[in-house]
C-alpha cells in the first residue's frame, strides 16, 4: 500500500525532478505484410500500422492527464522492413520508408522504428537492398528511424557489413546536410541488438515477439541525481543503495503505466525499459548524476567506475519492481541529449576514447556523437567495430550513432532542437584505419559464445 508521504514523494519526483515517462511504444509485427508487389506491400503496412496504432497517441494523452505522469512521447515499432520488403521484387525499399513515414504521420506517433536490417553473420539480396536505401529515406523521411545489427556474442562482426555502414553513414550526413546531418541522428549500428527496445532510434518488433505489444521506457535522472544529493560522503554501498531504491521507484511507476496502456489498448504487455534516458534540460542529465558521486567533472577519472555503479544499481532496483524488465535498460550516455555531457565535452574533458571506455559499462554504447564533417568513412567504420567489439566479447548490447557534420570542425557545435540536443563537435583520431577495415570477412565469435 502506498502512503501519503510516497505519494507526496513522487508528485515532487514529478513536478521537480523530470520524472516522466520517456516513451510508450507500441511494437506490430508487419510479416503478414509481405507481399510480391511492393506498392501493395506498402498498402497493407500503412493500412496495419494505422489499425493497430490508432488509439495509441489518444490512450497515452488519456493516462497522462488522468494520472498526473507526464508521458513524453509514444512510439510505433515494426518488423525489421529488410524481411518483410525481402519478399517485393522491387530494388528500391524507399518507398516503404515513406509507407511508415505516412502511418507514423497518421497516427500521430513521434518517431516509428524499424526501418532495420540484421546482418550479423551475412547479408540477403533484400539486406543489402534496405542498407543502400538508408540514406535516401533518412533525407525523405521525418519519423522513421532505422538500425542495422553488425555483430552479436554468437556470431562474430560482420566486417564487410562494418565497412558498408561507414559509407552509408557519411551519405546519410551528406543528404541531410542542410539540417546539420540530421538524418545520422536516426541511425543506430548495433552489435547484439534486442528485440523489444521501446528507445529510438534503434527500436524494431522482433521475430520472437507477439503480432502487437506494449513496450515502456522509463527516464529519470533528476530524480537520482536529486536523491544522491542527500547522502553526500557517505560510502559507494550507500550510494548504490540509495540509487537502486531510486530505481525501484521510477520503474514502479513504468510498471504502472505499462499495464494501464496494456490494459486500455487491448494489447499484451511486453516490458518496461528501466533506462536512465537524459534530456538536454538542466536537471535532467546522467553527468551530474556522475559528478554529484564526487567527480570534478564528467570524463576525468573515475568516470567509469562511477557509470558502472550507477548502471548496476538501476538495473538491480529495477528488476525488483517490474515482473518483465527488458530493452536496454541501464544509463544512456547520449552526447547532444545530455546537458551535463554537452558540458563536459565541449570544455575537453570527455573525449571520444573516453566514451568508448565508458560504453564497457552502461547501456548501448557511442550515442549522439558529432565528429567533424570530413571524417573518412573507413574512421567510422572502425569506431562502429571498435564498439561492436566491446558489446561481442562482453555480451552486452552496444551500438553506435555518430553524426559526420557536414561543413563542421572541432569545435563547432550541431543543433537539433528538442529531444535530440546539440552537439559539440569532437575530434577523432587523425590516423588511418582503412587497410584495417577494407580487409572484411568476419571477426569470429568469441569463446563465450561456446555456452551450449
Amino acid at each position: 500500500m502506498l502512503n501519503s508521504k510516497e505519494i507526496l514523494d513522487t508528485i515532487r519526483m514529478i513536478d521537480q525532478q523530470h520524472l516522466d515517462i520517456r516513451t510508450i511504444t507500441m511494437g506490430i509485427s508487419l510479416l503478414d505484410c509481405a507481399d510480391p508487389d511492393a506498392g501493395a506491400a506498402c498498402r497493407k503496412i500503412y493500412d496495419k500500422i494505422c489499425r493497430r496504432a490508432e488509439k495509441l497517441v489518444p490512450t497515452g494523452e488519456a493516462i497522462e492527464r488522468e494520472f498526473g505522469i507526464p508521458i513524453v512521447n509514444k512510439r510505433i515499432s515494426v518488423t525489421p522492413m529488410a524481411l518483410v520488403a525481402g519478399a517485393s521484387t522491387t530494388g528500391d525499399y524507399v518507398p516503404f520508408a515513406r509507407a511508415l513515414d505516412r502511418a507514423a504521420k497518421t497516427t500521430g506517433v513521434d518517431f516509428i522504428g524499424g526501418f532495420s536490417a540484421l546482418v550479423q553473420k551475412g547479408s540477403t539480396a533484400g539486406d543489402q537492398k534496405l542498407i543502400s536505401a538508408i540514406p535516401q529515406a533518412m533525407a525523405e523521411t521525418e519519423l522513421v528511424c532505422a538500425s542495422v545489427n553488425v555483430g552479436s556474442t554468437k556470431a562474430g562482426i560482420n566486417m564487410d557489413a562494418v565497412a558498408l555502414m561507414g559509407r552509408c553513414i557519411k551519405d546519410t550526413a551528406e543528404k541531410t546536410a542542410g539540417r546539420g546531418g540530421f538524418g545520422c541522428a536516426k541511425l543506430v549500428v548495433f552489435c547484439n541488438a534486442v528485440e523489444d527496445n521501446p528507445f529510438m532510434a534503434g527500436a524494431f518488433h522482433g521475430v520472437g515477439e507477439g503480432d502487437c505489444v506494449i513496450n515502456v521506457g522509463v527516464s529519470g535522472p533528476g530524480v537520482v541525481h536529486h536523491a544522491l544529493q542527500a547522502v553526500k560522503e557517505q560510502p559507494f554501498d550507500v550510494v548504490a543503495e540509495t540509487v537502486k531504491k531510486t530505481a525501484f521507484r521510477i520503474t514502479r511507476m513504468g510498471q504502472l503505466v505499462a499495464q494501464e496502456a496494456s490494459r486500455r489498448l487491448g494489447v499484451p504487455f511486453g516490458i518496461v525499459d528501466l533506462s536512465l534516458a537524459p534530456t538536454p534540460a538542466v536537471g535532467d542529465s546522467v553527468a551530474r548524476i556522475l559528478e554529484e558521486m564526487g567527480l570534478e567533472v564528467c570524463g576525468t577519472h573515475g568516470t567509469t567506475a562511477a557509470l558502472a555503479l550507477l548502471n548496476d544499481a538501476v538495473k538491480k532496483g529495477g528488476v525488483m519492481a517490474s515482473s518483465h524488465v527488458g530493452g536496454l535498460s541501464g544509463a544512456f550516455i547520449p552526447v547532444s541529449e545530455d546537458e551535463g555531457m554537452i558540458a563536459a565535452a565541449a570544455s575537453g574533458a570527455l573525449c571520444l576514447d573516453k566514451l568508448e571506455a565508458m560504453t564497457c559499462v552502461c547501456s548501448v554504447g557511442l550515442d549522439m556523437i558529432a565528429v567533424p564533417g570530413d571524417t573518412p568513412a573507413e574512421t567510422i567504420s572502425a569506431i562502429i567495430a571498435d564498439e561492436a567489439a566491446i558489446g561481442m566479447v562482453n555480451s552486452k548490447t552496444t551500438a553506435v550513432r555518430i553524426i559526420p557534420a557536414p561543413g563542421k570542425r572541432v569545435g563547432d557545435t550541431v543543433e537539433f532542437g528538442g529531444l535530440l540536443g546539440s552537439a559539440p563537435v569532437m575530434p577523432v583520431h587523425p590516423f588511418g584505419s582503412e587497410a584495417f577495415v577494407a580487409r572484411g570477412g568476419r571477426i569470429p565469435a568469441p569463446m563465450q559464445s561456446l555456452k551450449n
